[in-house]
């Protein structure tokens, strides 16, 4: 939407490509690692405007971020997105950040669980700062405020929460904004960060701007608890490109008697809803507007696309990959290249379908011993 409550967005030209990376953990990080392969190789990544992240999408979008400006393009192609984006990445999902950032939030004097999420990220994000990040593509980082109940924009220009103001050129850590967008409660969250009153600005639309009990402190939690699919900075763009690792829904034989499991299943029931209402609005607004849109779920099923495809993945596989955790706790090997190639497979469909219908399907793996 050009205009959320109030605050208007013109700051990048619709008419270029737009990417939205889902939440899911890990899973999600390692599946949007192969989309971001897919959309080098065909060229389309470096013509990439905007890059709007939620959650586990946040952490691969933060290291992309992060490594922007160090990138070496020939003729449109990141010849070393391996080395500087893809394998820092591989390495940090070996680790236990859910269950460090618990067990130290909890005992370290002066720390929260949230300080300790956003210091592990810094060993990937190195302590630079949102005001580090190249001018474009701009890095969306996309949280949610616990008080308010909205969407927090977290990027170079600007900290945005429509109902409270906009405080531009926000000097915060990219680790901080990463920990905030993927803080998963009640676990996780919620991440606070500590503003200026003063450096708040109105917009119009805003109900609580000046108000002492809001523009002291933001206390977020993950963008996922408002749009798990990072779609609402990027939906009215010409061309959406969305790589979707989130859990998919199913079904329950028996329905729970014991009150904290129906809780959690009223919250996936309610959260599938959001996330298919989401979906469904871009789709028809996309329609109605002429725009594209290339869709890569983890649970899509490829044969469904209207793309030629040579490789033909094995429907157990892709269903064992959708259900996998989404926590942030070590992926070994084989489950970081088997979500990577299934990434990079679903995102190739979706782009020869939709956005590069001319260029020929593939007929290998990035990562050739894993096959989906």
């Amino acid at each position: 939407m050009a205009q959320a409550g109030g605050i208007e967005d013109r700051t990048v030209d619709r008419n270029t490509p737009a990417l939205a990376f889902s939440g899911g953990g890990f899973r999600a990080t390692l599946y949007h690692c192969g989309a971001l392969i897919r959309l080098n190789q065909l060229g389309l990544l470096a013509k990439i405007s905007r890059v709007s992240s939620v959650s586990g999408g946040s952490i691969t979008s933060g290291m992309l971020a992060a490594a922007w400006k160090q990138l070496t393009f020939q003729n449109g192609v990141v010849t070393d997105l391996d080395a500087k984006v893809i394998a820092p990445l591989r390495e940090f999902c070996t680790r236990s950040v859910d269950t460090k950032a618990v067990g130290l939030g909890t005992i370290l004097p002066g720390k929260s669980i949230g300080d300790v999420l956003a210091d592990s990220y810094d060993d990937l994000f190195e302590g630079i700062s949102l005001q580090d990040l190249p001018d474009s593509p701009q890095f969306v980082f996309n949280a949610t405020n616990l008080q308010t109940g909205r969407l927090v924009r977290l990027q170079k220009i600007r900290l945005a929460d429509y109902a409270v103001g906009i405080i531009p050129k926000p000097d915060i850590r990219l680790a901080v904004a990463v920990a905030a967008s993927s803080a998963f409660p009640p676990v996780l969250s919620p991440v606070e960060i500590k503003v200026d009153p003063a450096h708040w600005v109105n917009a119009t639309g805003t109900s609580h701007f000046g108000d002492p009990d809001y523009n002291h402190r933001l206390s977020l939690t993950d963008g996922g608890a408002y749009d798990n699919l990072g779609l609402e900075t990027v939906d009215d763009f010409a061309t959406v490109i969305v790589s979707d690792a989130g859990a998919p829904f199913g079904t329950e034989e028996s329905a729970h008697a014991f009150w904290p499991q129906q809780a959690l299943r009223v919250l996936d029931i309610a959260t599938d809803q959001a996330r298919g209402l989401r979906k469904r609005l871009l789709f028809a607004e996309a329609k109605a507007a002429g725009r594209i849109i290339a869709f890569s779920g983890i649970d899509s099923v490829a044969s469904k696309y209207p793309a030629p495809q040579t490789l033909k993945p094995d429907p157990t596989a892709v269903a064992r990959l959708a259900k996998m955790r989404t926590r942030l706790d070590p992926f070994d090997e084989e489950e970081q290249s088997r979500l990577i190639n299934w990434g990079w497979l679903m995102m190739d469909v979706a782009l020869r379908s939709y956005v590069a219908p001319t260029e020929p399907a593939p007929t290998a793996y990035p990562l050739p011993g894993f096959p989906v």
